[in-house]
C-alpha cells in the first residue's frame, strides 16, 4: 500500500491543483477580459485624446498658417503701398524736376534771345558810334583844314595887300618945324 500512496497522492493533489487551477484561470480569465476590455476602453480613449490632440494640434496649425499669411499678406500689401507710394512720390518730384527743367529752359531760350538781341544792339551801337566817331574826326580834320585855307588865304591876303600900292601906307614926311 504504501507504492500505491506514491500514486495516488500526487494523483490527489493533481485532480485537487487542477480544481483549483479550472476555478483560478475561469477568474483569472475573467479578470483578463476585464482588464483587457478596460486595456482597450483605455486605448480608445488614449486614441480620441490623441485625435483630439491632434485635431487640435492641425486646428492650432491651420490657425497658425492662417495667420502667418494673413501677416506675410499685410507685409506685402504695405510693401506694395509703400514702394508705389515711393514710386508716386518719385514721379511726383521727377515731373515737378522736369517741369521747372522746362520753365528753365524757357527762360534760358528768352535769356539767350534778348542776349543776342543786346549783342545785336551793342553791335549796332558801336558801329554807330565808329560811324560817328569818323564823322567827328572828319568834321575836326575838315575844321582844321578849312582853319588852315582861311590862315593861308589869310596870308595871302595880307601877302598881295603888302604887295600893292594901295595898301601901303604913305610914308610920313618928316615934320618941318615952322
Amino acid at each position: 500500500m504504501k507504492k500505491w500512496l506514491y500514486f495516488i497522492v500526487p494523483f490527489v493533489m493533481l485532480l485537487v491543483f487542477t480544481f483549483f487551477y479550472l476555478a483560478h484561470s475561469k477568474e483569472a480569465e475573467i479578470k483578463e477580459r476585464a482588464r483587457k476590455e478596460q486595456i482597450a476602453v483605455e486605448k480608445q480613449k488614449e486614441e480620441e485624446r490623441k485625435a483630439m490632440i491632434e485635431e487640435q494640434a492641425r486646428q492650432d496649425a491651420a490657425k497658425r498658417t492662417a495667420e502667418r499669411e494673413a501677416e506675410a499678406a499685410a507685409k506685402e500689401a504695405e510693401r506694395i503701398a509703400k514702394w508705389e507710394a515711393e514710386g508716386r512720390e518719385i514721379q511726383e518730384t521727377t515731373d515737378g524736376y522736369n517741369a521747372e527743367a522746362d520753365k528753365l529752359s524757357r527762360e534760358i531760350s528768352a535769356l539767350e534771345i534778348q542776349l543776342d538781341n543786346l549783342h545785336k544792339a551793342k553791335e549796332a551801337l558801336n558801329s554807330e558810334v565808329l560811324v560817328l566817331s569818323k564823322q567827328v574826326e572828319q568834321g575836326r580834320i575838315d575844321k582844321r583844314n578849312a582853319e588852315l585855307e582861311i590862315q593861308r588865304k589869310t596870308e595871302n591876303v595880307i601877302m598881295r595887300a603888302e604887295n600893292s600900292g594901295m595898301a601901303q601906307m604913305p610914308v610920313a614926311l618928316p615934320e618941318t618945324r615952322r
